[in-house]
């Protein structure tokens, strides 16, 4: 029931219009194996972090059952950091800084133990990362996969390359018509589909997920929560709750795949609602499954009676 993370470790500046924390553990990697860990073990970290990285913020990673054999450390380099500010509306925010550092030079390595992975998440990096993860497996297992506007529109080709290898692709609905030029959601998922994975999620922040798989469309909602207090990892703890979710399955049809999107939106729920990853570090399996149910509460509506003529 292994799971495989490739992504990114990230020390975050974050600011909204209620808080700001600075060198905040972050990064890809890391909310896809928390979120992933809730559900099954182990899970396997490949990953880069620079000579910055707090020895804390890897203590807490093992604390939670990460495996951190596949982690590279670079002792002349710093650690990747993102900086942003999301306005009163958090779905809207500003790119404040990139700076790449022990990143640019990431070249990934799976350890032996993960090469035969049941589930391999692709986080948010390069085409040619994700490609140098691939061919390091011995099997392909469920291999699920994560891109952003800066690639689509960068690297195209070798995103295509990447596409026509996995079976899921995750994006946001503003990457979907990105991808494929289109303003409706339906048609783009058509198009996506196209290009090689069988099984496309669309994420559509607070408005919830869309599913297309077998010919078939399932939507699942946004769970309505009082307050948002950072987005900041929300896909990433969805892609990581669906991989989670889909290595516990015997089978990986459409039912399995309806379960992990609901599980997906649920640790989803739970990590917009501090900054950083620290309510989703601090949240039991317990919580997930009675949000999970709560889900069922939210979309389950009565069969009509049978109606007497009058």
């Amino acid at each position: 029931m292994s799971v495989l993370v490739v992504g990114t470790l990230a020390l975050d500046y974050i600011e909204t219009p209620w808080d700001k924390t600075d060198k905040v553990l972050g990064g890809s990697a890391t909310y896809i194996s928390v979120a992933a860990r809730l559900f099954t073990e182990p899970v396997g970290m490949v990953a880069v972090a620079g000579r910055d990285f707090p020895e804390a913020h890897k203590q807490l990673l093992i604390s939670k059952g990460i495996d951190l054999s596949g982690l590279q450390e670079f002792s002349d380099q710093d650690t990747f950091a993102w900086g942003g500010r999301y306005h009163d509306d958090v779905n809207v925010r500003d790119t404040l800084f990139t700076h790449l550092n022990a990143l640019a030079e990431f070249d990934p390595v799976v350890p032996d133990v993960y090469q035969n992975s049941k589930v391999v998440c692709l986080g948010n990096l390069s085409p040619d990362i994700q490609a140098a993860t691939l061919n390091q497996l011995n099997t392909r297992g469920f291999i699920a996969c994560d891109t952003m506007n800066y690639w689509i529109t960068n690297t195209p080709e070798a995103l295509r390359e990447i596409l026509a290898q996995i079976d899921c692709l995750l994006i946001n609905d503003e990457e979907a018509y990105q991808m494929t030029g289109e303003h409706n959601l339906i048609l783009s998922a058509r198009k996506i589909l196209t290009l090689g994975p069988r099984i496309l999620v669309i994420k559509k922040g607070e408005h919830g997920a869309m599913l297309f798989a077998d010919e078939q469309i399932f939507t699942v909602p946004g769970f309505p929560l009082d307050k948002v207090s950072d987005p900041t990892g929300a896909g990433d703890s969805f892609l990581g709750a669906f991989a989670g979710s889909l290595a516990c399955e015997p089978h990986i049809g459409l039912d399995a795949l309806k379960r992990a999107v609901i599980y997906g939106a649920s640790v989803a729920s739970f990590c917009v609602e501090t900054l950083g990853p620290f309510q989703l570090v601090k949240t039991p399996p317990a919580a997930v499954e009675e949000r999970a149910k709560l889900f069922r509460g939210l979309t389950e509506w009565p069969v009509s009676h049978e109606r007497q003529e009058a």
